[in-house]
């Protein structure tokens, strides 16, 4: 799953940690944009020491720095981060987009709340945290499936957490 409990800081009671799947570890980028590189200049090996190897061997490198570029973006745009974290009675969320400022939201334990929005939202079955009169979505970039794990556990982090 894409995302961790922990509990490592004394300060803080729990901490859940999410970040988008990546189906392509880095290792399997270098490897792409490589065979990309290989299979794209093979049929060049025919033209060496002619003019037409000029003439075509720009478009494969245009095709091999057009590949990487569109797989270092994919890489950047999934840089997302959620940390959920609860200390003494607060219930804090950030919310680390690719580009642009951090995103907080924040309440009192006693009063969040955790809602599944099984149609209606951007995403089947869309989580969100309500509480100090605001609504935030908490791991929309995860896969069905593991939304519905997740609001399992949150519902049952907040029963175990809530005072009273």
């Amino acid at each position: 799953m894409p995302y961790r409990w922990s509990s490592d800081d004394p300060d803080t009671h729990s901490v859940l940690t999410l970040w988008p799947h990546r189906s392509l570890p880095r290792r399997g980028f270098a490897a792409m944009v490589l065979m990309a590189f290989t299979f794209g200049t093979m049929p060049l090996y025919g033209l060496l020491g002619t003019v037409f190897l000029w003439g075509i061997l720009p478009f494969v490198l245009i095709m091999v720095v057009g590949l990487w570029w569109g797989l270092e973006r994919s890489y950047r745009d999934g840089d997302i981060f959620e940390d959920l974290s609860l200390t003494d009675a607060t219930l804090s969320l950030t919310h680390r987009p690719p580009r642009g400022p951090l995103q907080t939201w924040a309440c009192n334990v006693y009063w969040a709340r955790v809602q599944m929005h099984v149609h209606g939202g951007p995403v089947p079955h869309y989580i969100t945290l309500s509480g100090n009169d605001r609504t935030v979505e908490i791991g929309s970039f995860l896969s069905e499936d593991e939304r519905k794990v997740l609001f399992g556990e949150l519902s049952d982090f907040l029963k175990l957490h809530k005072p009273g």
